[in-house]
């Protein structure tokens, strides 16, 4: 009753775990979009008010261009040299160009300055940043072209919002990465903690039964029995070994896969029913590096799986090969196999299909594989009702194969 109330809370966790995440996502892309719109809304005002200007400016040029010596220029005046930031070209009517303010040119020549100038005239056109202005007020009379650009600082504006996005953004993935990171670091404590503390729980009646075995030993020497109980207390030990190596990140020593993964089918033949048929294919001679007890529990786990998986009845195999740079074990079993939609989410604490499963085996398989071992665990293949298929790659040292 415990572990499915630890197991339903665990699913629920993880289950708003990933609805939270994807608020936040959903909220960071509001606020982006909201942040482009109102960037937008605003470019669009300053691009409005700078072809007011420019409109103003038209006009003085027009008004500069039909004065005579009795008019007063001095607003007029104003108006066109109060112009800083806006790029102007004035083109005749023939589309030559007749001066020009606030452009940075790069020609060195009169040739390719005008050149140039020609370019950047016809650029503004199609934009549709040109206004015609009449020099008098007869239908045929001269007309200027007056062409303008985006100012400096509306271009500025114009990319601000991205370049904000792209810090925000920055500052977001930091801040995540952070959090990831130290929950991941709580985590692992918590696994650390759990393990030490099993294995020093174990200790005590380990040796107690140690003791008690040596006891009877020497009460009834010839008791067949005897062999059985040692093995079983030596199997004791080894899984307080195994707790005790988490967290310490034990030195991985060379060993031969064949014959670790082979102590694993051993142990599993003798305590399965007759209904499980265990075929093992292992070749010996192919080394990788790893911490034995550590890699005997993940396969060992993979095989507890599968023979669930197959309700005590079916085909187990186990396989060992090598492939260029990784030694392979693969784990397969004739059981109820998994959804596609899983293959990710059986790694996942909490996940499990077992009613008494606590979700965490495939777990903390998976971080013994990865973060000791510095290797890939995950689901070959498996079809709903036919079985499924794990596996195992492991880096091989050079020659070690």
């Amino acid at each position: 009753m415990k572990g499915s109330r630890t197991r339903t809370i665990l699913s629920v966790w993880t289950h708003h775990t990933g609805k939270v995440k994807a608020l936040l996502v959903a909220v960071a892309v509001a606020i982006a979009a909201a942040s482009l719109v109102v960037s937008h809304l605003l470019i669009t005002d300053l691009s409005r008010e700078e072809r007011g200007r420019m409109a103003v400016w038209a006009e003085a040029m027009r008004m500069l261009a039909n004065a005579d010596e009795t008019t007063d220029m001095t607003l007029v005046l104003a108006v066109i040299n109060g112009n800083h930031t806006i790029p102007v070209i004035v083109a005749g009517a023939d589309g030559e160009v007749q001066t020009h303010r606030n452009l940075a040119l790069d020609a060195r020549t009169p040739a390719d300055t005008a050149a140039e100038l020609r370019l950047r005239a016809d650029a503004m056109r199609r934009a549709g940043h040109a206004i015609s202005i009449g020099l008098g007020d007869e239908a045929d009379a001269d007309r200027l072209e007056i062409l303008f650009d985006e100012s400096i600082m509306l271009r500025r504006l114009a990319t601000y919002p991205y370049v904000q996005l792209a810090v925000v953004l920055t500052f977001a993935g930091v801040v995540i990465f952070a959090l990831l990171a130290s929950k991941r670091a709580e985590q692992n404590k918590v696994w650390v903690g759990l393990s030490k503390e099993t294995a020093h729980q174990l200790g005590t009646p380990i040796s107690s039964l140690m003791a008690w075995s040596e006891v009877l030993r020497e009460t009834y020497p010839t008791d067949p029995l005897l062999p059985e109980m040692a093995k079983d207390i030596k199997r004791l030990e080894m899984i307080a070994e195994r707790f005790s190596k988490i967290g310490s990140m034990p030195e991985p020593q060379p060993e031969d896969v064949g014959q670790v993964v082979g102590r694993v089918a051993d142990y599993i033949r003798r305590r399965t029913s007759g209904k499980v048929q265990i075929i093992a294919h292992l070749p010996h001679g192919l080394v990788a590096p790893m911490c034995a007890p550590l890699f005997e529990w993940v396969v060992e786990n993979l095989c507890k799986n599968a023979i669930d998986a197959m309700d005590g009845c079916g085909t187990l195999t186990l396989a060992a090969t090598a492939e260029p740079g990784v030694a392979v074990v693969e784990v397969a079993d004739t059981g109820k196999g998994i959804a596609r939609s899983h293959f990710n989410d059986v790694f996942r604490p909490g996940f499990t299909t077992k009613r008494r499963g606590w979700g965490l085996g495939l777990s903390l398989a998976k971080r013994i594989v990865e973060e000791y071992h510095h290797g890939r665990i995950f689901v070959k293949q498996s079809e709903p009702g036919r079985g499924t298929t794990f596996r195992i790659e492991l880096r091989v040292e050079a020659g070690g194969s």
